[in-house]
């Protein structure tokens, strides 16, 4: 029989949310794949396993997936971690994943720490629907169509950025969204740990007057809905009658259909819909 690969979720920063089965599971298990053996090497000292190492990481993922694969498929039991958090969030891990299913091979979670959820319970900000955007493109025209498309998300946002990086994202999304509320979430659960809930242009010019120290999580308010329905109502009143209609009909929806559309859009019965209509 095939083996198992883990996911294995460890701790963000204090050594104390490690879980009991997360534990076992690294101990147990026949290999343990790192994206950073030595920064992990730690982590499994602290717990006294033993387990071997071997790196799974963005650069060598190609290499490692057939080698990985070949040992779970032997019967191997795999335990995969990341440097912090839930593996596969914005790491190589997805692609592992993604083999191991097409090949019929078991993949279980172990579920534990994750910067994003944490970040998200604690910003004030709704949670009932969210988005993760883990780190921002860095190719500037991927970057730009990101904001673009995000400019117009209802939703609750999270972000991952890195010190170094920080106040130039802030940058972006305050020029992409506005001055919107932004809970800014630094260094979670270790000694220093910080949240500074404010809006966009302020932890812009916050960031820009000192240095960014530590791992961040961005918790960034979606567009008020309350709001962009009225900017889309106004837009469509702006619209002759016909010219409204045109842009349901051009989707291939029938006019009977298109008049009930435009009704609802404009705030009027469809009545008064085929009335204008026929006078125009």
């Amino acid at each position: 029989m095939a083996g198992i690969l883990y996911l294995c979720a460890t701790p963000i920063g204090n050594l104390e949310d490690m879980t009991y089965r997360a534990a076992r599971i690294l101990q147990e298990a026949d290999l343990i794949a790192a994206e950073d053996t030595r920064n992990s090497a730690k982590l499994l000292q602290a717990f006294d396993i033993h387990t071997p190492m071997t790196s799974y990481h963005h650069y060598n993922r190609y290499d490692k997936i057939p080698y990985l694969l070949r040992l779970l498929q032997e019967g191997k039991n795999i335990a995969l971690i990341t440097d912090a958090g839930m593996p596969g969030i914005s790491d190589p891990g997805e692609e592992l994943v993604k083999a191991c299913i097409e090949a019929g091979v078991r993949v279980t979670p172990v579920p534990g720490a994750s910067a994003g959820l944490s970040a998200l319970v604690c910003s004030g900000l709704p949670t009932g629907e969210f988005c993760f955007e883990g780190f921002l493109p860095t190719e500037k025209k991927e970057q730009q169509q990101r904001l673009e498309r995000l400019a117009e998300e209802d939703r609750t946002m999270i972000f991952y950025e890195a010190p170094h990086r920080l106040a130039k994202t802030l940058e972006l999304l305050y020029a992409a969204f506005g001055d919107r509320k932004i809970a800014v979430c630094r260094e979670l659960t270790k000694k220093h740990e910080e949240f500074t809930y404010t809006g966009l242009k302020e932890a812009l010019i916050l960031y820009q007057q000192q240095e960014p120290k530590g791992e961040f999580v961005l918790i960034v308010q979606g567009r008020d809905r309350k709001q962009m329905d009225a900017q889309e109502q106004a837009a469509f009143l702006a619209l002759p009658l016909e010219a409204h209609m045109k842009f349901y009909t051009d989707q291939g929806i029938d006019r009977k259909e298109a008049m009930k559309l435009v009704a609802k859009d404009r705030g009027i019965s469809r009545r008064d819909v085929y009335a204008a209509l026929i006078h125009e």
